[in-house]
C-alpha cells in the first residue's frame, strides 16, 4: 500500500464523514477524562480560577461528545 494514500474507506468499510465523526466522539470523550485530571491539579494547586476553566472546557467537550453520538445515532438507524 502506497503509504501517500489516504484510505477513504475502501480498506477499513468506513467512510470518510463516519469515521470523522467515530473519531470525534472519541476525542471529546477523552478529553473530558483528561480534564478531570486537569481539574484536581488546579485544585491541588490552589487555583480555583484555573479549575473553573478546564470544567468549562470539560463541559464543551461532553456537549460535543453528546452532539456527535446524536448525529452517529441518524446516520447508523437510517
Amino acid at each position: 500500500m502506497d503509504p501517500t494514500r489516504q484510505e477513504t474507506g475502501e480498506i477499513s468499510g468506513t467512510k470518510d464523514k463516519d469515521y470523522n465523526l467515530i473519531w470525534f466522539v472519541e476525542q471529546c470523550l477523552s478529553n473530558v477524562v483528561r480534564l478531570e485530571v486537569y481539574v484536581a491539579d488546579a485544585e491541588r494547586a490552589g487555583d480555583s480560577e484555573l479549575a473553573d476553566f478546564f470544567r468549562r472546557a470539560q463541559a464543551e467537550s461532553r456537549k460535543g461528545a453528546e452532539q456527535g453520538k446524536e448525529h452517529l445515532r441518524k446516520r447508523l438507524s437510517g
